[in-house]
C-alpha cells in the first residue's frame, strides 16, 4: 500500500539530518510536520475503513453460517420425510454456503492483518510526530546557534589573516600621508609670504641706501 510506504519514509526520516542537509532548515521542519499531519489523517481514515470492512466481513460470514444451519435443517427435514432429492438440493446449498463461509473468514484472516498494519503505523506515525513537534524549536535553535558558530569562526579567520589590520592599516597610512601634504603645503604657503616679505626689506634697504648715498654725494 503506497500509504504505507510514504509513512514508513516518515517515520524512518532522521530529522537532525534532515535539518543538516536543509537550505531552509526552519521552513524544511514545518513541511516535514505538515507532511506527518496529513499522513496521520490519511492513516486514522484508512483504520476505520479497515475496521468497518472488517466488521462487514464478519457480518457476511455469520449470514452464511446461518445459512449453513438453515439448510441443514431442511436437509435433516427432507430425511425425515423421506424426500432424497429435496436433502440432496438442501445438502448442496449448505455446502455452497460452507465455502462462502470459509472464504469470508480468510478475508477476515486478511483484514485483520490489515487492520493491525495500519493500527501500527497510526502508533508509529503518532509518536514520530509528537517527537517532531517537541524537538522542532529545539532542532532549529541548535542550527541556528551553528549556523552562528560557523559565521564567528569566519569571521575570526578572516581576522586572523590580516585582511582586517591591514585594510586599517593602509587607511592609517592615506591619512598621515595627507595629513604630510598638508603640512606641507602650509610651509610652501609660508615659505613664499616670507621671501616675498624679504624682498621687500631688501629693496626698502636699497632705497634707503641709495638716499643716503645721494644725500652723502650732494646730489
Amino acid at each position: 500500500m503506497a500509504l504505507l510506504e510514504r509513512v514508513s519514509t516518515l517515520v524512518r526520516a532522521n530529522l537532525n539530518d534532515l535539518i543538516d542537509k536543509a537550505e531552509h532548515p526552519e521552513k524544511m521542519i514545518k513541511q516535514v510536520i505538515l507532511d506527518m499531519q496529513n499522513q496521520l489523517l490519511q492513516v486514522k481514515t484508512q483504520v476505520a475503513i479497515a475496521i468497518a470492512d472488517q466488521h462487514l466481513l464478519e457480518k457476511k460470514q455469520k449470514e452464511n453460517e446461518d445459512k449453513v444451519a438453515e439448510w441443514m435443517r431442511k436437509a435433516e427435514l427432507a430425511v425425515d420425510k423421506k424426500q432424497d432429492d429435496l436433502a440432496r438440493a438442501a445438502l448442496q446449498r449448505v455446502e455452497s454456503y460452507r465455502e462462502l463461509c470459509d472464504g469470508f473468514a480468510q478475508q477476515i484472516i486478511d483484514q485483520k492483518a490489515q487492520v493491525e498494519n495500519l493500527k501500527t503505523a497510526l502508533r508509529q506515525l503518532e509518536q514520530k510526530l509528537a517527537e517532531a513537534e517537541a524537538k522542532a524549536d529545539l532542532l532549529i535553535a541548535q542550527h541556528r546557534r551553528a549556523r552562528a558558530v560557523g559565521k564567528a569562526s569566519d569571521a575570526k579567520m578572516a581576522g586572523g589573516n590580516g585582511s582586517s589590520a591591514g585594510a586599517f592599516d593602509r587607511m592609517k597610512r592615506k591619512v598621515a600621508h595627507e595629513e604630510a601634504m598638508s603640512h606641507a603645503k602650509s610651509e610652501l604657503a609660508a615659505d613664499d609670504v616670507e621671501g616675498r616679505l624679504a624682498a621687500l626689506e631688501k629693496e626698502d634697504k636699497i632705497e634707503q641706501l641709495l638716499a643716503e648715498l645721494k644725500t652723502k654725494r650732494g646730489a
